[in-house]
């Protein structure tokens, strides 16, 4: 993988951090779980294809990410639950009739990638790729691969985007969005519009019963598998910007030219970066 590439080219690194931005916070998220190494009894490890070494703790080598000790795993307007709920795809308006002839018909234009995100991929008989990163499996574990970095933030968009819904860029259902005023006063980032810390880990849930299987969806599969974690979830707002319209990519400050406004989001994320 490419990861392991850059991890090769370069000797004593010690840390890890992803940061990402749309679907490539799904393809992070794919690709921790590709990378993880899960806790072993040893001494001293070391990887022999790029020459780190660390050593254990009390002869036990906790987890690692690309043979790296995992720190930050960071988001920016990212459809953790996908594009198939009612919003998720914010310039559909909403229309249900719209959002079901999208759902069929996404792998037509965005091939593999469209089914994805609608959930309709099925890989010899499997369940839909996302259903299966918010859990571990016996080849890929995706949750503990999460679990292993210090921090997990996810920033989102509270409107005026028009690619990814404010729902699953947070990981939050609709009732528990901050019933907040979006006209922000913090002067330093003027476009952070609320931050909320989960209080704690909350281990796994209760498998579904049979009874309530058919009538839990996706998304809420989903948000039970991926708030096994705590995430910090950072809430943005461009409501007063010029360059409102193009939050999803402002967010990140894609162009400095169209999206110069997004600069005080990633001041917030440097400076609570973990290093």
């Amino acid at each position: 993988m490419g990861v392991l590439v850059v991890v090769g080219q370069w000797s004593g690194l010690q840390k890890i951090s992803f940061v990402a931005h749309s679907l490539g916070g799904l393809v992070a998220r794919y690709a921790i779980g590709r990378l993880f190494e899960p806790p072993k009894e040893s001494s001293c490890w070391s990887n022999e294809n790029s020459g780190h070494q660390m050593q254990s703790v009390g002869g036990y080598q906790k987890a690692t990410v690309a043979g790296l000790v995992p720190m930050n795993f960071i988001t920016f307007a990212t459809p953790h639950l996908g594009s198939r709920g009612n919003k998720q795809l914010p310039f559909l308006c909403g229309l249900p009739f719209l959002e079901r002839q999208v759902s069929r018909t996404a792998h037509l234009v965005a091939g593999r990638s469209g089914k994805h995100l609608f959930l309709t991929d099925n890989d010899d008989g499997r369940p839909p790729l996302l259903m299966r990163m918010v859990t571990d499996t016996d080849d890929l574990r995706f949750i503990s691969a999460l679990r292993s970095f210090k921090r997990r933030v996810a920033y989102a968009n509270a409107n005026y985007d028009h690619i990814v819904g404010w729902r699953t860029s947070s990981i939050l259902r609709q009732n528990e969005l901050p019933k907040v005023n979006l006209l922000v006063s913090d002067d330093k980032y003027p476009h952070i519009l609320y931050t909320e810390v989960d209080a704690f880990e909350v281990g796994p849930h209760q498998p579904i019963s049979s009874t309530e299987h058919q009538e839990v969806d996706f998304e809420e599969k989903m948000i039970r598998g991926l708030t096994q974690v705590p995430w910090i979830r950072v809430h943005v707002s461009f409501q007063k910007s010029k360059q409102r319209y193009v939050a999803h990519n402002t967010i990140q400050v894609n162009r400095d030219w169209l999206n110069s406004d997004g600069a005080d989001v990633i001041f917030h994320m440097i400076d609570n970066f973990l290093v």
